[in-house]
């Protein structure tokens, strides 16, 4: 498992790549495995690269399983600045998602509360009361294997919740491909067979720059193991 690639730097910000299997911030359970938080702290000496208060500039989180962009600050007012336009959803998000079954519409938004189960702490899901959060999404190919169908999704999701595109998804009746915790055991098994990992991958994000105030965007290409996963299914339709 390769390090973090350093997309953009300056003075202000570090735009990371993340690679699936990095956890975002340390906690006391992560252990031994990779983790972006202490490999900053280790790596680094910017103003608050050894500040655990400002999680060594961290300034949002994607799971560990998912790949993609992540926004680090260097400086505690890139920080606040930066927390400030996540809050106000001021942030622009992309994710390229694959997942069970064919979507209809093409194209929709999803809306509901969530939180954490009362019965099952560590998963997420639809909880009456829950947190509201909210998810755009758009069918870019559709594609078959044996007799299944898989839809292949840009999404945007308007909100941060924990796992929000993975339970909005499920919600739909259409799992990611690989999800351990939502498509259920049985399913993610075989999904590996094809695709190593959960497939989801943080494409694109726009902000605005904590100091130059001036909008900014990156972009990554889907990395090659979800491209070589897509390869083992057959294009059915082009959107």
């Amino acid at each position: 498992m390769g390090e973090p690639n350093i997309v953009f730097e300056d003075k202000y910000l570090l735009i990371l790549d993340k690679p699936s299997g990095w956890i975002v911030n340390s906690a006391v359970t992560t252990k031994e495995q990779p983790v972006v938080q202490k490999w900053l702290r280790d790596n680094f000496d910017y103003e608050i690269s050894k500040d655990d208060l400002f999680r060594s500039g961290v300034v949002h989180r994607i799971d560990k399983e998912t790949s993609g962009l992540l926004i680090v600050a260097k400086t505690k007012t890139a920080f606040r600045e930066l927390q400030r336009q996540f809050k106000q959803r001021e942030v622009g998000k992309t994710y390229i998602t694959l997942v069970h079954g064919k979507v209809s519409p093409e194209g929709g938004t999803i809306e509901v509360p969530v939180g954490r189960l009362p019965w099952r702490r560590d998963r997420f899901g639809i909880v009456a009361g829950g947190r509201n959060s909210k998810t755009d999404y758009k069918l870019l190919d559709l594609y078959k294997k044996d007799n299944d169908y898989y839809s292949l999704l840009e999404c945007f999701p308007k909100t941060g919740r924990t796992h929000q595109i993975r339970i909005h998804m499920k919600h739909i009746n259409h799992a990611i491909v690989g999800d351990y915790f939502y498509a259920g055991r049985k399913t993610s098994r075989r999904d590996r067979e094809w695709c190593p990992r959960l497939f989801l991958h943080a494409q694109k994000i726009s902000f605005t720059h904590p100091v130059f105030n001036k909008k900014i965007e990156f972009e990554l290409s889907l990395p090659s193991d979800l491209n070589k996963a897509l390869k083992n299914l057959s294009l059915e339709k082009e959107v």
